[in-house]
């Protein structure tokens, strides 16, 4: 493994243990040349799902993708990295076990919504608005007003 510090390529690992469901296995490892720590994370390698796009366009799954509109949802919020990594996880998982070749966007959207409601009322509203491309005020209170109904 390469240092990201100093490029290079003697390091010991200093800890190992499972990451998340034991899927992955994270390894704190720590560079011979220049003494710093770093982490890395080893997964086991599937094949890999398209996702369907609106236009029909087929891209691969990727999970960066859905941790970047998590982060945007959630800025401001308080919702650690950790939780965020493991809804993704969460996510990932999900749709390796119930899809086998393709997802659409709009299943993976569904799971996003769906953790994000549990997670953060105000992250999944603002995942929601650009989600579903709201047009107008009347379509968040569509999608707020449930939930308000509930909390009574």
């Amino acid at each position: 493994m390469r240092c990201p510090y100093c490029r290079e390529n003697r390091d010991k690992v200093v800890d190992s243990r499972a990451s998340g469901d034991a899927g992955m296995i994270r390894r704190r490892r720590e560079c011979l040349a220049c003494g710093r720590r770093f982490t890395t994370y080893e997964k086991i390698e599937v094949h890999p799902i398209r996702v369907m796009k609106k236009d029909g366009r087929r891209v691969e799954f990727d999970r960066s993708k859905i941790m970047s509109g998590l982060i945007r949802a959630c800025e401001k919020r308080p919702i650690s990295t950790e939780t965020l990594e493991r809804v993704v996880s969460e996510i990932e998982q999900e749709v390796y076990s119930h899809y086998d070749k393709e997802v659409t966007s709009r299943q993976v959207g569904q799971l996003v919504m769906r953790k994000l409601r549990a997670l953060d009322q105000v992250a999944y509203v603002r995942f929601a608005s650009v989600y579903r491309e709201f047009k107008d005020v009347s379509e968040f209170v569509e999608e707020v007003k449930p939930m308000l109904d509930r909390d009574r």
